[in-house]
């Protein structure tokens, strides 16, 4: 498996556990965050989306999917500007530009990986 693989299927193992604790424990993590508790179904819909969001990261990997790894560079890049919008205009807290630091760390994996091939 070469860096880029590597570094993407790491980053679909973060989503699987993400998308786990969304759907099954979403309260646990909120607390983590200093976020209020919710019994709103959406959290657990955005669990499901992580979810297969994870299954293309783990399968683009297990491919060795070149384009598929660039494109993911600039769609967790694109995930930190939109929380930072989200934040900036007072919709969402700032807790949530952790999510796109860890996004942002990643591309920043691959994108490096993908240099050194």
């Amino acid at each position: 498996m070469s860096k880029a693989a590597t570094s993407v299927g790491v980053f679909g193992v973060y989503l699987v556990g993400t998308a786990a604790t969304l759907i099954v424990a979403p309260n646990m993590l909120l607390g983590l965050l200093k976020m209020e508790p919710t019994n709103d179904p959406w959290i657990r819909v955005l669990g499901v989306v992580v979810a297969t969001l994870a299954g293309y990261y783990i399968a683009g990997a297990r491919a060795e999917n070149t384009h598929f790894f660039r494109m993911t560079v600039w769609a967790r890049v694109g995930v930190l500007a939109g929380f930072g919008g989200l934040v900036a205009f007072g919709v969402a807290p700032v807790q949530i530009i952790g999510f796109g630091v860890i996004d942002a760390v990643g591309a920043a994996w691959t994108w490096s990986a993908l240099r050194s091939a």
